[in-house]
Order: structure tokens, then C-alpha cells, then sequence
């Protein structure tokens, strides 16, 4: 279980969530790496990133739900700062979505720049059937990028459309066979990293700045709505359903 960080070139870095066994969900642990490598990307020489996840069965579906669900100050901070939820990031994301990518996944890829997909890959945040809040930005981030009803229609349902649907929504830019979508990744990112730096940064900046100021905003509602369905009955029976793989019974 880890987030790697490797180079392309001088001005590339290739940020790889690794958790093949559970879909590349991400325990506590690795949300604090991915953060602090947010952190020292920001502050290196680096001028684009491209994110993907580890093996060919997911992007990243989030959280690791089988640990620990305790939601404190601390614990929200550091979610929100590894989903970049309300952070005014430079540095240009390139998102490459070689499998599912589910729940806290959509939230990360929302934070991203440009994206492609796998054919194969499914996208979807089935938080709601679980009776967890989406703590991660979607309620916000979402609306902004895609619209309402497709918003509302994920957000909701919580059913998982394939990699063509996203693409048609605008959630990703496109569908990349596989076998050539690190490829197209790297080609962006060589395309975004050969402008200017600090005219690319700058755009950013402001486009993710406005972003995080709306987030900002809506934050304590955002926790006090998210207690409030953690304090519920519901909560504890959409957990124990996850962990043991049936329909939850509400």
C-alpha cells in the first residue's frame, strides 16, 4: 500500500496510487502521502503531474472504508488536502483513469485537469447507498464541472456509468484504448510543461482558486451535514453492509 512518486523527464511527475488489492483505496496513511507529495510538487521544479492508479482494475475507489471511519478535525483536514478539496493548487494535474474510479475517486478526479479513461473504466459515487456523506467535495465540485442533473443523477442514484457516458457528461476529456493511455498522458503532460510555466501556473491559480473559494464556503455546512448522517441509525448498518458485501437494509 503506497503512493508512489517517479519523474518523467525534468518537468514531469507521475504520482501512482498502489493498493491492488483493495481497488487502490486509500488508507489513512497513504491520503497523508498523497498530500505531502501535493506538497513537494508544488514546491520543486515541476511543471505537470499526471496521476493514475496501480494495475489495470482501478483508477482509485476512494477511502479505505474497512479502516478506520472516524471523521475528527485533523482527520477532514487531511482528506481534504489530498483531494486538493479546497486547495488553490498551481502545479496542472493530468488524470489517467486506467480502471474504476468510485466515491472518494471522483472527488480526486474533480481535482484534477485533464482527463482520459480506459474503456473499461466505470466512474460513480456510490456514497449515498452506503449512508456516507461525500465528505470530499462532489457535492460542490461536481454541479460546477458536469451540471446539475448529471450531478444530481450520480449523486443520488449512486449507480456507476462507463468511460464513454463520462466522456459524453464532460467528466473526462476522453476514452484511450489502454495500452496507450499512459502514453497520452505523458504526451499531454509534455505539451502543458513545454509553455510557460509561470503563465500555466498562473491560469491554474485563479481556475482553482475560484473553485476552492466556493468549497470554502459551503465547508461548516458541509461538516454539520455529514455529522448529522454519521449520527444516524442508517450509518452504521450502510458501513456494516459494505463490509460484508450485501444491500444494505434501511
Amino acid at each position: 500500500m503506497e503512493v508512489r512518486l517517479a519523474r518523467h523527464g525534468r518537468h514531469i511527475a507521475v504520482v501512482t496510487i498502489d493498493n491492488q488489492p483493495r481497488l487502490n483505496a486509500m488508507t489513512r496513511q497513504m491520503l497523508a502521502e498523497l498530500g505531502r507529495l501535493w506538497d513537494e510538487l508544488e514546491r520543486d521544479d515541476c511543471r505537470c503531474i499526471v496521476l493514475t492508479g496501480a494495475g489495470e482494475r482501478a483508477f482509485t475507489v476512494g477511502a479505505d472504508v474497512s479502516g478506520d471511519l472516524s471523521a475528527g478535525p485533523e482527520m477532514s483536514r487531511i482528506v481534504n488536502h489530498a483531494l486538493l478539496k479546497t486547495d488553490s493548487y498551481p502545479k496542472p494535474i493530468i488524470a489517467a483513469v486506467n480502471g474504476d474510479c468510485i466515491g472518494g475517486g471522483v472527488e480526486l478526479l474533480l481535482a484534477t485537469d485533464i482527463r482520459a479513461a480506459a474503456p473499461k473504466a466505470r466512474f460513480g459515487l456510490t456514497e449515498v447507498k452506503w449512508s456516507i456523506y461525500p465528505f470530499g467535495g462532489s457535492t460542490i465540485k461536481l454541479m460546477q464541472q458536469i451540471g446539475y442533473v448529471h450531478a444530481m443523477d450520480l449523486l443520488l442514484t449512486a449507480r456507476l456509468i462507463d468511460a464513454e457516458r463520462a466522456a459524453g457528461l464532460g467528466l473526462v476529456n476522453r476514452v484511450v484504448p489502454a495500452p496507450e493511455l499512459m502514453d497520452w498522458a505523458l504526451a499531454t503532460a509534455e505539451m502543458v510543461a513545454a509553455n510557460s510555466p509561470s503563465a500555466v501556473q498562473a491560469v491554474k491559480r485563479q481556475v482553482s482558486a475560484t473553485i476552492a473559494d466556493h468549497a470554502r464556503t459551503r465547508e461548516a455546512l458541509e461538516q454539520q451535514l455529514g455529522d448529522a448522517v454519521r449520527a444516524s441509525p442508517d450509518f452504521a448498518e450502510g458501513v456494516a453492509a459494505f463490509r460484508e458485501k450485501r444491500q444494505p437494509r434501511y
